[in-house]
């Protein structure tokens, strides 16, 4: 799969599957789950959409009048908005109040393209169980049976 970072433009219009990596990055504090999932699916057809960018600069201003961040966010609403699926993951060393409000987001609208790992140790595992059985939303404790999922329906 080729792999497209943030914020980067990529083409749509001849590609299938395109997956968005939705979830913990927390400024960096976060593990580095979606060089996972790349290497899991680099043998794979289709267009990754990774918002952890490389030149991430955790000083910006976190507002709307501020030019980078606002690109960022709505690069990444403009991804989950065209992605085939959505790959959501909670890290359990985070809070990830980001990745929570796009669950709340996506679990309605999306949830026939949304996959959720939540693994054992996020502190709101409770809540996303809920919220995933309430609107019928796949949820796995680890990102491999998430992967072996996607490829199930993929391929």
């Amino acid at each position: 799969m080729k792999e497209c970072k943030a914020p980067n433009n990529y083409d749509t219009s001849d590609t299938y599957p395109i997956i968005f990596l939705a979830g913990s990055i927390e400024m960096g504090k976060a593990e580095q789950w979606q060089k996972r999932v790349v290497d899991m699916l680099k043998k794979d057809n289709g267009l990754l959409l990774n918002p952890r960018r490389d030149d991430w600069d955790s000083t910006w201003k976190q507002s709307i009048t501020n030019e980078q961040f606002r690109l960022q966010v709505n690069w990444e609403l403009k991804g989950m908005e065209e992605a085939d699926y959505v790959i959501m993951y909670f890290a359990p060393d985070t809070k990830s109040p980001i990745t929570l409000l796009e669950l709340g987001m996506l679990s309605q609208r999306a949830k026939t393209k949304l996959l959720v790992c939540c693994p054992n140790g996020f502190w709101r595992k409770g809540n996303v169980e809920i919220v995933c059985a309430r609107y019928r939303v796949f949820m796995f404790n680890d990102l491999e049976t998430l992967i072996a999922n996607l490829k199930s329906r993929i391929y």
